[in-house]
């Protein structure tokens, strides 16, 4: 990637909606080739996709918690078995596999925490854990969804 795609990079992380005329005359290109930029930076895999981020007290999701899930099976088929169930509870948003002392982190949102103890419930039926921790965030001090470009 030259100084360009990441310009380009930087724009769409920002405003995924920005018209590739505007992002190509911020970058100085014309419109045809800043669009066969991007269309590269998509093929290459650099971008995965464009989204809308919702804001989560729009939609009634005020509880944002942390799972940290400590297991005693360390095979295949109990990670492919546990990712796949996770992946069908809407309300974990992300599902990290962690080194040290907690084996899978989850983050988790609810509207409140009568929501999240049936998720809860719903997450131990899964399958056996030896422990698992929530943790409740009181205040968001930092969210973004913007990579830093410098490493590539």
């Amino acid at each position: 990637m030259d100084r360009i795609d990441k310009a380009i990079l930087a724009i769409l992380q920002s405003d995924s909606a920005t018209p590739v005329s505007e992002i190509a005359e911020t970058v100085g290109l014309s419109q045809t080739p800043c669009w066969r930029r991007i269309k590269k930076l998509e093929e290459d895999g650099v971008i995965l996709r464009r989204v809308a981020l919702a804001g989560p007290a729009a939609l009634n999701l005020d509880l944002t918690a942390f799972v940290m899930v400590k297991t005693a099976h360390h095979n295949e088929a109990w990670l492919t078995r546990f990712a796949e169930a996770v992946r069908r509870v809407p309300e974990v948003v992300e599902l990290h596999r962690m080194s040290g002392d907690t084996d899978y982190l989850m983050k988790v949102v609810c509207p409140d925490m009568a929501r999240f103890d049936q998720v809860y419930k719903k997450l131990i039926s899964i399958t056996d854990f030896s422990n698992v921790t929530s943790t409740f965030s009181m205040e968001v001090l930092k969210s973004t969804t913007e990579l830093p470009l410098d490493y590539a």
